[in-house]
C-alpha cells in the first residue's frame, strides 16, 4: 500500500460549523465549551472563531479557554454586502472591527469574508437578483480592496474572501471575475471546496490556475445525488444543508486528496479548516464525524 505524500505545508483544523453552529446564540446548537472540548478530543490543533459571540469575546478568557485545550485560532469570520456601495461602509466596518480585534488578539492572521446572500437562508425569499450589475461588481471589488487595506493597516490581518452558495461570488465565472478584478496585495481567496463544488467549480483547477490567490482553504464535500436534486428544485442553501447536501468525507466530491496535493505544491503554508455544514444537528452527531474526518485527512498525509 502506497504511503500518502507528507503534506507538511497544510495546517489542518476545524470550526464551529462542523458542530452545527451557524449563529452566536441558538438553543439548537451545542454549548461553546462542548465544542472546544470535542474539537480537541477529535485531534485538531486549530479552530476558527465561528459566528462572533458564540465563543467568549473577551480575549483573556478566550485565550485561557483555548490554551488549556492546546488549541490555537486560525481566523475569524465576517459577513459583508460590499456590492451595495459606500453607503454600507460604516456599518460593515463596525462589525469587521469587532471580529478583527478579537482575531488579532488570539494571534490569528486571517479574516474570512463571506459575501451577503441574495436568497434568504431560511425562507428562500429572493432578496436581490442573483446577478450583479456592472456597477455593483465595481462596488464589490473596490469595497473588498478597501476592506483588505483597512484590515491590514489596522489589525495586521489578511482578508480571504469565501465563495459561497447563494451569494454573488459562487460559480467559476463569478470567482474568476472577482479575482481578475481585485489586487492580490489586498484581497485573496478562502477556497471552500464544498461550496465551489456545490456551484459547479473544480477546486484543483482553481488552485492550479490561480494558485497565488489561494490564501486559505475550507475542506468540505457535497453529496452529488442530493446536489442534483437541490439544483433541479431550486432549493436554497439552508434547506439543502438540512437534506444533507454537505456530507462526511470521503463519501462526496471533490476528492480531498488531490485538492490537498495541489495546495501543497503551491509552496506556501496554508490552513485547511474542516467545515461540514450540519445546522441543525443532534448534539452527539458531530464528534464521531470529526474523529473519522481527522483520521481520513491523516490518511491523505495532512
Amino acid at each position: 500500500m502506497a504511503h500518502p505524500t507528507s503534506l507538511d505545508r497544510i495546517r489542518v483544523g476545524s470550526a464551529p460549523d462542523s458542530w452545527g453552529v451557524w449563529f452566536p446564540d441558538d438553543p439548537r446548537q451545542v454549548p461553546w465549551e462542548r465544542f472546544l472540548d470535542e474539537v480537541a478530543e477529535a485531534g485538531y490543533d486549530w479552530i476558527e472563531l465561528g459566528p462572533y459571540g458564540y465563543l467568549p469575546t473577551d480575549p483573556a478568557r478566550l485565550t485561557d479557554e483555548v490554551a488549556k485545550r492546546n488549541l490555537k485560532v486560525s481566523a475569524g469570520t465576517v459577513f459583508t454586502g460590499m456590492h451595495r456601495g459606500p453607503a454600507v461602509w460604516e456599518e460593515t466596518w463596525a462589525h469587521v472591527s469587532q471580529v478583527a480585534a478579537l482575531t488579532q488578539a488570539m494571534g490569528a492572521r486571517h479574516l474570512v469574508v463571506i459575501p451577503s446572500f441574495w436568497r434568504d437562508d431560511k425562507t428562500a425569499e429572493i432578496l436581490e437578483p442573483p446577478e450583479l450589475t456592472a456597477g455593483q461588481w465595481a462596488h464589490l471589488t473596490k469595497g473588498m480592496e478597501r476592506l483588505g487595506h483597512e484590515v491590514k493597516e489596522t489589525y495586521g490581518l489578511d482578508i480571504v474572501v469565501h465563495p459561497h452558495a447563494d451569494t454573488h461570488i459562487d460559480t467559476e465565472e463569478h470567482v474568476e471575475r472577482f479575482l481578475d478584478s481585485t489586487d492580490s496585495e489586498l484581497v485573496n481567496l478562502c477556497l471552500d471546496t464544498g461550496h465551489y463544488a456545490y456551484c459547479g467549480g473544480d477546486s484543483v483547477k482553481l488552485i492550479e490556475t490561480y494558485g497565488e490567490r489561494i490564501g486559505y482553504l475550507h475542506l468540505k464535500q457535497v453529496d452529488p445525488d442530493i446536489l442534483a436534486e437541490v439544483v433541479a428544485g431550486g432549493v436554497p442553501f439552508g434547506p439543502a444543508v438540512q437534506r444533507g447536501v454537505m456530507c462526511e468525507p470521503p463519501s462526496g466530491v471533490p476528492e480531498l486528496g488531490p485538492v490537498l496535493e495541489a495546495a501543497q505544491k503551491l509552496g506556501v503554508e496554508l490552513f485547511a479548516i474542516v467545515e461540514q455544514d450540519m445546522y441543525p444537528c443532534e448534539p452527539d452527531k458531530p464528534l464521531p464525524i470529526a474523529v473519522r474526518t481527522r483520521r481520513f485527512l491523516r490518511s491523505c498525509g495532512a
